[in-house]
């Protein structure tokens, strides 16, 4: 049986965890495939300056970096700051799937032109950078922000009543006054609003982390891989000093 490992990019305990689990539900996924969530030990509070884009980095690089040798068949990472990719990409041979990029190509499948609506305006670096990565400035109607502090432990939960009409109200902006024709959600994290903003939308609204999953079970199966020509293998590799890392945050 195929297995998937999902990073999740911060450290928690088991109840917050499975609410990174449940988004599981939100996809259509065989009974022929497994996916284990496996957190960082090395983190950022939050994604907000340069510094904690490097730390993420680090953190996620450290916690893929035996995926292939534990046996697992493809790598999702469970932040659509797509943080550690490129790094995973360039020491593993397996699939690895980044939400944030992948989200974006597959809005372009449905639309001309796609939207970012976030929780905080202060993750809008991370979504100018995949999008200067792509060459999809001119794709993006916009990126706008609900303007309320996410948790990146809890997520949504018990917040539903303050958090899901703001959410929509900012969508239904970027559709009648940007006109995006999809709506991107723009962080893993808000996962738990997906179902109520669909119901409520005239657009396809992207699920970024359950899209992950969906597309590592379509690379497995069609045994298709980054190129190494774009992620080349390290001359001289480091796992010892990536795994160092690791260690030494876990004693802290």
């Amino acid at each position: 049986m195929p297995k998937v490992l999902v990073i999740v990019p911060f450290p928690m305990d088991a109840d917050n965890l499975e609410k990174r689990r449940a988004q599981l539900k939100s996809v259509r996924l065989g009974p022929d495939i497994a996916f284990d969530f496996r957190t960082v030990s090395i983190a950022p509070a939050n994604y907000v300056s340069q510094q904690d884009a490097l730390l993420a980095d680090i953190g996620i690089l450290e916690a893929g970096l035996t995926a292939q040798a534990d046996g697992y068949d493809a790598v999702c990472i469970d932040t659509v700051s797509d943080s550690g990719m490129a790094a995973l990409r360039s020491v593993l041979d397996i699939p690895v799937i980044g939400p944030g990029r992948h989200a974006m190509l597959t809005a372009l499948m449905l639309g001309d032109r796609f939207s970012i609506v976030c929780m905080w305006d202060r993750w809008r670096p991370l979504y100018a950078k995949t999008l200067a990565e792509l060459g999809f400035e001119g794709k993006c109607a916009s990126i706008r922000s609900a303007d309320l502090q996410p948790n990146n432990q809890e997520l949504l939960g018990g917040r539903e009543e303050e958090v899901f009409p703001v959410l929509l109200e900012v969508a239904t902006r970027c559709v009648e006054e940007d006109r995006a024709d999809v709506i991107v959600l723009g962080s893993t994290t808000m996962h738990e609003a997906h179902a109520y903003l669909v119901e409520r939308l005239a657009v396809p609204v992207i699920n970024p982390g359950p899209l992950s999953y969906r597309l590592a079970d379509a690379a497995i199966r069609l045994r298709l891989s980054h190129s190494k020509s774009t992620y080349p293998t390290p001359l001289t590799p480091r796992p010892a000093a990536i795994t160092a890392m690791g260690a030494a945050a876990r004693a802290l």
